[in-house]
């Protein structure tokens, strides 16, 4: 019994570590943009995003991950596992499409960068509008073009 649990312990570590290096695990913990093509999926996002006008000042955890640190880990972590059961599963939707959490994440990243430029507009958030959002009129600022 205690051999076969250590072989099946030991084909877990396997398989595991073989898919992390296999899918370039730790590049996921850098904030390189080239990381996010790792799955080609989102070749067309960062294509757009290099022509973008973002480009020369945003990466992608810039936008798309929050800055403080525990959100930062946390919402990498939660991503990283969505990502993998949904490309894994093959249940993601084509085109890709942000998720609500995420899409609050960006949203508070657009604001964080140019809350001061925008803040007449904002204000409406404080009166409980959910339709506020940069990214309902600006979806093409980040990935020119890709929507």
């Amino acid at each position: 019994m205690k051999l076969l649990l250590a072989a099946l312990i030991g084909l877990l570590l396997g398989v595991g570590g073989y898919t992390a290096f296999y899918a370039k695990g730790t590049s996921y913990l850098s904030d390189d943009p080239r990381a996010c093509v790792n799955c080609h999926i989102m070749r067309e996002a960062f294509d757009s995003w290099q022509n973008s006008s973002h480009h020369a000042h945003a990466g992608c955890n810039d936008c798309h991950v929050p800055h403080d640190f525990l959100g930062h880990w946390g919402v990498k972590a939660l991503n990283g596992y969505h990502h993998s059961e949904a490309f894994t599963l093959q249940s993601f939707h084509e085109p890709i499409q942000i998720r609500p959490g995420n899409a609050a994440v960006l949203n508070a990243n657009c604001l964080r960068c140019h809350g001061d430029f925008v803040s007449e507009i904002t204000a409406a958030r404080v009166h409980g509008d959910p339709d506020v959002s940069c990214a309902r009129c600006h979806s093409a600022v980040g990935h020119r073009g890709h929507r």
